[in-house]
């Protein structure tokens, strides 16, 4: 009987791990069509994607995501950008520097070529009809679909096991309020972020199937597709993931001084030779991968160039690498930081935007829901 269950067990396992990777194959599919998309017509999405003002912008979100959010706002999608800060108290105690930290997003977005004349920027707490969206959405999941939730389950891991917060139980369903209180048709993801997105295509359907539409031929809220990310996955200089909380990054707002002196610090290994080996070295190949980034040059081609040079050669050319790349970048910040009244504005025009968009949205829910009174 053991056995039995262990083989049935394997069998599950594996069925379920088929079945993810034929999803990820068609969103990747999906994504590839999506771009085709965009390069004939760019004027049929909206887009939402956003972050979490837990610190300060660095160089591993600029390459994962930022950039490819300026590239999609000049090709001409129609782009929202979400400063999810009622997400900081999903797990934490208290909300921290918040605003500090809301303005420093908006501060990074714009100094890297973010347009508020063709983005909304804006802060969920300050938008009241996305959140009110929450409750019916709220009905139409359940508690076993949100505790299976991977995203959740791995955020809760992270907090050291603690007792799991309401918010942060349904933190899939206020996600899913934030992408359909504008009736966003893409979100760019990362693969691991997928089932998030799924969360909300359910409630999309959900909604239809039990409250109805307003107009009988569309739906109240559309399915919105991912668009999974290519951006680069960049180490910290410490060999692991970046991460705010563990200090091995590079903010945007760093001076090339602190640049240097933070990379100068960056695990490498004592192999004097350089090259490009990210599975038996990847240290090293974090930062020749950053520095190809950085300089648009080949890995290897870097790694032969520096050859005998060592982890102080690949260190300097890394350096001066990246502080040429993020110069304008910087320079443009250091002009933002010293006009807080236009930080303002733009976050202020972006939340009446926002609040438009919401009310109206708030508007025919309640209209499908017969609850117009």
């Amino acid at each position: 009987m053991t056995e039995q269950v262990g083989t049935d067990t394997a069998t599950a396992d594996a069925l379920a791990a088929s079945t993810s990777d034929a999803s990820l194959r068609r969103s990747e599919e999906r994504s590839r069509q999506i771009e085709e998309q965009i390069a004939r017509d760019p004027s049929v999405f909206r887009m939402l994607t956003g972050d979490r003002p837990t610190g300060h912008l660095h160089i591993g979100h600029y390459f994962g995501s930022l950039a490819n959010r300026v590239r999609l706002q000049d090709a001409g999608v129609e782009t929202l950008v979400l400063i999810a800060d009622y997400q900081v108290i999903a797990d934490r105690d208290g909300t921290g520097p918040i605003a500090e930290r809301v303005y420093s997003l908006v501060t990074d977005y714009l100094s890297i070529g973010i347009d508020p004349a063709r983005t909304t920027i804006f802060a969920h707490s300050q938008v009241p009809a996305l959140n009110q969206l929450m409750l019916p959405f709220l009905s139409l999941v359940s508690d076993s679909e949100l505790y299976r939730n991977p995203t959740v389950k791995a955020e809760h891991d992270a907090t050291g096991g603690r007792p799991m917060s309401g918010l942060l139980l349904t933190y899939p369903v206020h996600q899913a309020a934030d992408i359909l209180f504008c009736k966003a048709n893409i979100v760019p993801v990362g693969k691991d972020q997928l089932p998030h997105l799924e969360q909300t295509r359910v409630v999309a359907r959900r909604f239809d199937e039990r409250y109805g539409r307003v107009d009988p031929k569309r739906p109240v809220f559309p399915q919105a597709d991912a668009l999974l990310s290519a951006g680069s996955l960049v180490l910290g200089m410490d060999g692991t993931k970046m991460s705010k909380s563990k200090g091995n990054t590079i903010e945007l707002r760093m001076t090339a001084d602190e640049t240097a002196k933070v990379i100068k610090k960056a695990v490498t290994d004592s192999n004097r030779t350089i090259t490009f080996d990210p599975v038996n070295r990847p240290e090293v190949s974090n930062l020749l991968t950053l520095a190809g980034l950085c300089a648009d040059r080949d890995p290897v081609a870097i790694a032969d160039e520096i050859g005998d040079g060592g982890g102080g050669g690949l260190k300097r050319y890394l350096t001066e690498a990246l502080n040429e790349k993020f110069a304008p970048i910087r320079a443009r910040r250091a002009e933002l930081e010293r006009d807080p009244g236009h930080i303002a504005a733009v976050l202020r025009e972006g939340n009446e935007r926002a609040n438009a968009i919401a009310d109206a949205t708030l508007a025919e829910v309640r209209a499908a829901m017969g609850m117009v009174y």
